[in-house]
């Protein structure tokens, strides 16, 4: 995983991740736990062994049963990896569609606004050209009406 999909990450992702590596992490400390204490007795059972080819062989064992740990948590951490990274593209692509979707009705609701201004405006305007059309006959009438000063 990248370090710029990191960044992507939610908090609650990356505390999902960390829990999940410290979970991990501590069964990978128990079977170290575990391989140590089989480690230490294979010690005591070298040192009670009578030659040392037996425990040459012994140790061995141990190495081996090392090794296989080592390349278990190695494809433990490759594949918790391969998950994130599925888990992030789907959350990527859950983001995108709910920003379209908030786009789309953000839109449909600026129009149905400016549909609603201009039905507005349209009666404002009907309203002002009627008191206009009012104001100036009246005027007309009482220009006409009056005789002029002389």
């Amino acid at each position: 995983m990248t370090e710029q999909e990191l960044r992507r990450l939610s908090r609650k992702e990356l505390l999902e991740m960390l829990i999940m590596q410290s979970e991990e992490l501590e069964s990978t400390k128990k079977k170290l736990a575990n391989t140590k204490s089989k480690l230490l007795e294979r010690e005591i059972s070298i040192d009670n062994a009578g030659s040392i080819a037996e425990a040459a062989l012994q140790v061995n064992g141990v190495f081996e049963a090392a090794q296989k740990a080592c390349e278990q948590y190695i494809d433990n951490i490759k594949n918790l990896s391969k998950r994130q990274e599925v888990i992030c593209d789907q959350k990527m692509k859950e983001c995108e569609e709910q920003t379209q979707k908030m786009l789309k009705d953000a839109q449909i609701e600026c129009d149905m606004m400016k549909a609603k201004a201009k039905v507005e405006a349209e009666k404002y305007w009907s309203e002002v050209s009627t008191k206009l059309e009012n104001f100036y006959r009246e005027y007309e009438y009482s220009t006409v009406a009056e005789p002029p000063n002389p």
